[in-house]
């Protein structure tokens, strides 16, 4: 089964302001039928990145057996982590960047491995804001979901100045 997964992470006054994402999933059935799911939360207090994760490992989350994923992001922090096997590194290193730094949001990262491990997965990056229909629908959601009422607490997001 191919699943398109589109995911966008919005925060405002980074960091540690209120965010929100979008995730939208695309599968299309064996009839030909496209099948769509929108998945949207916010925080009260988080960070652009963790958000950009959240709406990544939800869309993962969501899905009930073994897919040929796509995951469509304007993140660079996501889909580069990947791509350019930075994700490698860290595991190597231990969950430290090549400056010997410790890497952020390593919860985020340690569940979004988890959330993959039954899938085949390409990310694929697309520019923010330049018109592509499923990314301006994620960011729709993702802003819309930390403008709004009912906030959700990032206990490691919160704690981030």
């Amino acid at each position: 089964m191919k699943v398109t997964l589109y995911s966008d992470g919005s925060a405002r006054g980074n960091p540690n302001g209120p965010g929100g994402f979008g995730c939208i999933l695309h599968y299309t059935d064996s009839k030909g039928e496209l099948h769509v799911r929108e998945y949207s939360a916010g925080y009260k207090k988080t960070t652009n990145n963790r958000m950009e994760l959240l709406g990544v490992i939800t869309g993962f989350e969501a899905l009930t057996k073994p897919c040929e994923v796509t995951v469509v992001s304007d993140s660079k922090y996501v889909t580069d982590a990947f791509n350019q096997k930075w994700i490698d590194s860290w595991l190597h290193n231990n969950w430290r960047t090549a400056g010997k730094k410790d890497v952020k949001n390593v919860d985020l990262w340690k569940r979004l491995l988890e959330a993959m491990k039954p899938h085949q997965v390409t990310f694929v990056w697309v520019k923010g804001h330049a018109g592509h229909s499923e990314n301006e629908r994620c960011d729709e959601l993702a802003t819309a979901a930390a403008d709004g009422d009912n906030l959700l607490d990032d206990e490691i997001g919160a704690m981030i100045e």
